[in-house]
This record gives structure tokens, sequence and C-alpha cells, in this order.
């Protein structure tokens, strides 16, 4: 299945992409959890960070100082492997199916802007295998699309038109076909956060997004699209869902 063969046609974000070797497996640094491990988190990166930039972002710290107990895998899943059409694929066989393996008894996916779109992708592939998502600002789709979603009146109103094989042409619509989902599986949408800075350059498409979630699981910070307004976000998300998960009979 050949998915994004054109995504770098198709994403319009400024900034170079990193790069990768697609021969080579996806690169990965495991940060082991401060505690024994339960849980997992993988994150995935934006359009131009590479394994060093997720490294110095401060994700991995921060999604520990909420989760103690969670090992965090920093995975450079980067444009190459988008553009060879099976990132979803080579996530799944070469990360996440392995971790499972191991017994967490959660896996989570994270991704910002592009990795955000990753994360998306990954779960409409393989639905109903993580635990849950958390998307710092994600990339959603070219303005046509999304135009589309609006004049619907939102992607519960949107007619997504018969399920198509995923492919360059298809997968952004197949991707909003499975947000939309969680507009009548609330459980679904019980398992997804959503981040983003009031001066992103994508914040105007969010709001499509947030319209899927439930209000509490959206969280607006200060600031563009980058780190330094993600990672410190992140450790709110998980401390958030900490909290919620104890509170819970």
């Amino acid at each position: 299945m050949k998915i994004l063969a054109a995504t770098l046609a198709l994403i319009a974000l400024t900034g170079c992409a990193a790069g990768g070797d697609i021969r080579q497996p996806i690169p990965t640094q495991r940060i082991a959890a401060p505690q024994a491990a339960q849980r997992l988190v993988v994150v995935l990166p934006g359009r131009a960070d590479d394994l060093i930039a997720l490294q110095r972002s401060g994700i991995a710290a921060a999604i520990q100082s909420a989760w103690p107990d969670a090992d965090v895998i920093l995975a450079a899943l980067t444009m190459p492997y988008y553009r060879a059409g099976d990132a979803p694929q080579r996530l799944h066989r070469e990360i996440l199916q392995p971790a499972r393996a191991q017994g967490y008894r959660a896996v989570w996916l994270a991704g910002a802007s592009m990795g955000g779109m990753g994360t998306l992708l990954y779960d409409s592939t393989y639905p109903g295998e993580l635990a849950g998502l958390v998307l710092f600002a994600p990339y959603l789709g070219d303005d046509a699309l999304l135009r589309e979603i609006r004049d619907a009146g939102g992607v519960a109103h949107w007619q997504a038109g018969p399920p198509q094989p995923i492919n360059a042409d298809t997968w952004q619509r197949e991707l909003w076909r499975h947000v939309q989902t969680w507009t009548s599986q609330p459980a679904q949408a019980q398992r997804v956060w959503l981040t983003y800075g009031d001066k992103d350059r994508l914040r105007d498409t969010m709001p499509l997004l947030e319209a899927a979630l439930p209000p509490a699981q959206v969280l607006h910070r200060e600031g563009g699209h980058a780190w330094s307004v993600w990672s410190p976000a992140a450790a709110d998300v998980f401390r958030a869902i900490y909290l919620r998960d104890a509170a819970k009979p």
C-alpha cells in the first residue's frame, strides 16, 4: 500500500525536511522509565526534526515528569520514510509490534506537526491498537479538503464518499474519515489529546479536529509551532491523563 508518495508536495510547511536512509531501520532512542516501566510512549518528529532534535526537545523528560512509569521511545520517522509509502507499516513492524510483545499495559503514540499526521495515519491503519494518541499541532491536509469539511459544517456532517484504498491521492480523505468515527464513538475520542499554541501557523485548522474531541482534552497554549510549546504542554497532557485515570472507580 503506497501511502503519502507525494507528501513532500502536499505538506505546506516552511523549513527543510530532515533526511534519513530508508534502507536502514527507523532510528530510535529509548529513554528508560525512572520507575518500573508499565507504559510506553513513542514520539514522532516534525518535518525538520531528526533524532538529535527529538533528544534536545525535552519531550521525554516532560512525559516522564508526569508518568515516571513510562518508557519513552524517540522514533525518527522522517520525511523519506513517508515518501517511501509505508511509514505506518514500518512503524508497526519495527517499533510498536516488538514493544507490545514486551508486555506494556498501555502503548501511546505522540507526534508533532508531520508526526501528528503520522500518529493519525497509524491509528487509522491499525485501529484499536493504541491506548491513546497525543497530537501536537498536527498537519491535517491541504486547504481544499479542509475547506470542504468546513463548508459541510464540520467533520460530523461531512460526506466522505465511499471508502478507498489509501494512496497519495486518497490519504487525506481517509485520515479524516477516521477522525469522523470519533464523533459517533465517544470512547474512541476519549483516547485522543490535542495541544497547540495560539501563534501556531497551523492553528486555523485545529478547530476542525477539536470538534471531534472532548473539550477537556484540548489544551491551548501560548506560542508558535515549536517544541518550546509542545514539550511543556506534554507534561500537562500526561498529568491530566494520570489524574483522569486515577479518578476512575
